[in-house]
């Protein structure tokens, strides 16, 4: 399935989210669909997934020695869910340091950057890029739990 790029990026993750919980829940309707998505925004655009190196490199480049917000869109679909998918969205900052040259030639040979919104990965080697993360630090890897938790609080209930 081919994600939207374009558009309100807290829109955009929530369509983008519901599009992939929808797209499984076809498949398991019996089952409850917990589906994501992530975007890095600064000042107003999102960066999305780098296309190749020379892109990861403009959007790290961009990033560096900045503030940037993490979005992380969630939505639930399943017999629990109720009708509509419940949505959610959750908003990290996160400021990366001043890159300097060899750091960013290091992280860009070790190609984590491939398939990773902003280009770049807080639970690997990109740690150390970041300098400060306020908010919750599990919405910048990918899968904001206390958003999760807040949508289907019947998740901490043992069955």
């Amino acid at each position: 399935m081919e994600e939207e790029g374009e558009g309100e990026p807290r829109e955009l993750v929530v369509r983008n989210a519901t599009r992939k919980a929808e797209a499984v829940a076809t498949d398991q309707p019996d089952a409850l669909v917990i589906a994501g998505d992530t975007e890095v925004v600064i000042d107003g655009e999102v960066l999305g997934q780098p296309e190749n190196e020379s892109q990861a490199r403009a959007h790290l480049e961009r990033l560096s020695g900045s503030e940037h917000h993490v979005l992380g869109g969630l939505a639930l679909i399943g017999p629990d869910a109720g009708e509509e998918p419940r949505v959610g969205v959750d908003v990290s900052t996160v400021a990366f340091k001043e890159l300097d040259e060899a750091l960013l030639e290091a992280y860009l040979a070790s190609g984590e950057w491939r398939g990773r919104a902003g280009s770049y990965a807080i639970q690997g080697l990109g740690s150390a890029l970041v300098d400060i993360v306020r908010g919750d630090v599990s919405n910048v890897i990918g899968l904001p739990v206390g958003l999760l938790l807040r949508l289907a609080p019947e998740l901490l209930t043992p069955r």
